[in-house]
């Protein structure tokens, strides 16, 4: 039975490629576990257009993405807080409160994706990156100040 693998299989082919195994192989496990298709005609016609959907998808995505990262290079964002003498802030400056910053500057950027290892919580100037998409991730600068009483 001809089948089209819909994943990489170790010792039997590559995603997209046609191959031809027994038919107990075929009905009884790779088509119930979706890892291949029967390899008609129609079949073959309808992965290549997903295929093909998909990577345009991707490649929507990813520019979207670049143009994002291109944008937030030059962004300063401005917090001020109540700090000790040390520096040290009374409290902190989080993922949620630089994301409804970005919302106000207009970037709509999930939470999620602003890597803070620890929350901010000292005066200066910190680096924060935004990771938009695999290998497209963009830096900002946070400005942490003193408030005034």
């Amino acid at each position: 039975m001809r089948v089209v693998l819909l994943e990489t299989i170790e010792g039997l082919g590559m995603v997209g490629q046609e191959v031809k195994v027994k038919d107990g192989y075929a009905r009884n496990y790779l088509i119930p576990k979706g890892k291949a298709l029967l390899a008609t005609d129609s079949m073959i016609k309808s992965f290549n257009d997903k295929i093909r959907a998909g990577i345009r998808a991707e490649a929507k995505t990813k520019e979207h993405a670049l143009k994002l990262a291109e944008e937030l290079m030059g962004v300063v964002l401005t917090f001020k807080a109540k700090a000790g003498e040390d520096g040290k802030l009374f409290g902190s400056v989080t993922s949620a409160q630089i994301q409804e910053t970005l919302m106000e500057k207009g970037f709509d950027v999930d939470k999620k994706r602003i890597a803070l290892s620890e929350p901010i919580r000292h005066l200066g100037t910190h680096e924060v990156v935004v990771r938009l998409y695999p290998e497209v991730s963009a830096t900002l600068k946070v400005e942490v100040g003193t408030e005034e009483e």
